[in-house]
């Protein structure tokens, strides 16, 4: 297939800003597209190369990107900043330098999808010396072969700034169409197979009953269960006959999947951590007896006493590349398993909570302090619900978790009558960083404020609902601050362009937000402002697509102080 029709539906969905008209556009395209090129297709309509899952990583910035441009068009760095600074956008700046190359053109090749998906998955293999000309010259070459409509959407992809206005949703939603069948389906299959490019081919070719037909696959991550939001303990015990409640951890989510001796560990977010964690690999080696499953569970940094040590402390192991097994006795782990969905060739998706729990009880040898079942109780009584709540927060947690022993495990969605979460303040918002200004004063040389933004369910774009300055530290006082220098440093490489002290920021940083109350604002995009907001935390475990959406923020608005949606 010529990049040239691809390029031209990304075009064309650029400008499109109804959600229907997106999935119809798309769904045709799939219906046009080959059997053995689907899954690429499907992969760059979401601007990317690798699954979600994948731990391949494009790992360009904008630097390398403008040498690449130089490289192909024969233009100096210096002129290609200088329109840099007027787009925002090198999508758009090197669109508008492809008429001024300067080197000749003839007996160009025509660019297809095959390359631009070839060259672009070789990027991440480059290693060692001259890793960077190597991938210098696989993006080059792409530049070089394609026209300037072409060349916004190969700079766009490498970059992760596509800008299409296609969520994941509308990708579900045109397979659907497509192929003739249920929007519903697709996703069941894809929380199970997280990969829309083998999900599409999947739908072309075998239809509903294919798509049934996916099953879970250790080594392989899913969309875990995630629960929904109380208002209150009271009502989270109503909502249920049977209630058991759970604490409520403050740590990261943690899917583990053992085979053999062979240990897994996936996010929330479907990364692979298995490098990060060397000790929870073993805990589980020895503690978990069976040959093959799939436990979820959540993973705590602790201290001496084996209270939880500050979220962030985990989001250190995590990044860590090198002295890993220093960083494992500086920041020790302990394993809190609540469920069991996969056990020796059998998954559990369809089995009640209550007999999940039991099935679990038999297969996790518990170790106190390191790996443990999650502290349960099963009860009606909200005196003996509010006694076990304020037990979990003397200890450090979160809040509590209750859920419908009578329910199933329904992966990567928020169920009515599943689980509930109770927390003790106004609930803290996920939003995503888009842009900041560079501080004055005592926070001078640092970004001092930040933009946040939430998501639109409907295009999955980034609306701007607020400005962010407290809670920041210009040092630590405590071992959960989160400084101005460290936040900073976070957020510079992904900084696309800068006018004057205001920066624009890739929308890839979702932080944890308090804040006094949402207000209505014509000012930002979303229509809301957050009053008085200040920093919780970074949530590195959290995704962009994971970031509380305008929805969640339309609902707040009509709770507090007793509003009623009208």
């Amino acid at each position: 297939m010529k990049y040239s029709v691809l390029a031209a539906v990304y075009e064309k969905l650029e400008n499109t800003p109804a959600k229907l008209e997106k999935s119809d556009i798309i769904a045709k395209l799939l219906k046009e597209t080959n059997i053995d090129l689907l899954p690429k297709v499907v992969l760059l309509l979401n601007g990317r190369v690798f699954p979600s899952w994948s731990e391949s990583e494009l790992g360009v910035a904008n630097q390398l990107m403008i040498r690449a441009i130089e490289k192909s068009c024969g233009i100096s760095q210096k002129e290609i900043n200088s329109v840099f600074n007027k787009t925002g956008d090198l999508g758009l700046t090197v669109k508008e330098l492809s008429g001024k190359k300067k080197q000749a053109t003839l007996g160009k090749k025509t660019l297809t999808v095959e390359k631009v998906f070839e060259n672009m998955q070789l990027l991440p293999k480059q290693e060692g010396k001259n890793s960077q000309e190597r991938k210098l010259n696989l993006i080059a070459e792409l530049l070089s072969q394609a026209s300037p409509l072409e060349s916004v959407y190969v700079v766009r992809t490498i970059l992760g700034q596509l800008r299409i206005g296609v969520a994941e949703g509308i990708v579900r939603d045109s397979i659907a169409k497509a192929f003739e069948v249920e929007s519903e389906d697709v996703e069941n299959a894809w929380f199970l197979n997280p990969d829309y490019g083998e999900i599409a081919t999947i739908a072309k070719t075998k239809g509903k009953k294919g798509l049934n037909k996916v099953k879970i696959k250790i080594g392989r991550p899913i969309k875990v269960q995630l629960a929904e939001k109380a208002p209150s303990l009271e009502e989270a015990l109503e909502a249920f006959e049977e209630p058991v409640l759970e604490y409520k951890y403050d740590g990261a989510r943690m899917l583990i999947h053992k085979k053999g001796d062979s240990v897994r560990i996936f996010t929330r977010r479907l990364e692979n951590i298995t490098k990060a964690f060397p000790d929870i690999v073993e805990l589980c080696k020895e503690n978990i007896l069976a040959k093959d499953c799939i436990l979820d569970s959540e993973g705590l940094a602790i201290d001496e006493n084996n209270r939880p040590l500050p979220f962030q402390m985990i989001s250190q192991r995590i990044k860590r590349k090198y002295d890993i097994q220093k960083t494992a006795k500086q920041i020790p782990m302990q394993l809190n398993v609540f469920d069991v969905i996969y056990l020796d060739g059998k998954s559990f998706f369809d089995t009640t909570l209550k007999d999940r729990r039991k099935i679990l009880s038999k297969i996790v040898k518990e170790v106190p302090g390191k790996i443990q079942l999650s502290k349960q109780l099963a009860t009606k009584d909200i005196k003996k619900a509010g006694k076990f709540y304020k037990d979990s927060l003397s200890n450090g947690q979160e809040g509590l978790i209750v859920k419908n022993l009578q329910a199933t495990y329904q992966p990567g969605r928020r169920v009515s009558g599943g689980w509930l979460k109770v927390k003790p303040t106004l609930e803290s918002l996920d939003l995503v960083i888009t842009g900041a200004v560079w501080g004055t004063g005592k926070r001078a040389g640092w970004l001092g404020s930040y933009i946040l933004a939430c998501r639109d369910p409907e295009t999955g774009d980034f609306l701007e609902c607020g400005m962010l300055g407290s809670g920041l530290k210009e040092k630590k006082t405590n071992e959960d601050d989160v400084t101005l220098e460290e936040l900073t440093e976070l957020i510079k490489p992904n900084i696309e362009n800068e006018k004057g002290n205001t920066v624009k920021i890739s929308p890839q940083f979702v932080i944890e937000v308090a804040y006094e109350e949402i207000q209505k604002s014509p000012t930002y995009s979303s229509g809301y402002a957050l009053r008085f907001p200040r920093l919780l935390r970074v949530r590195p475990d959290k995704g962009p697509d994971e970031a509380d959406d305008l929805n969640r923020l339309d609902k707040i608005f009509y709770v507090q102080k007793g509003k009623r949606q009208s």
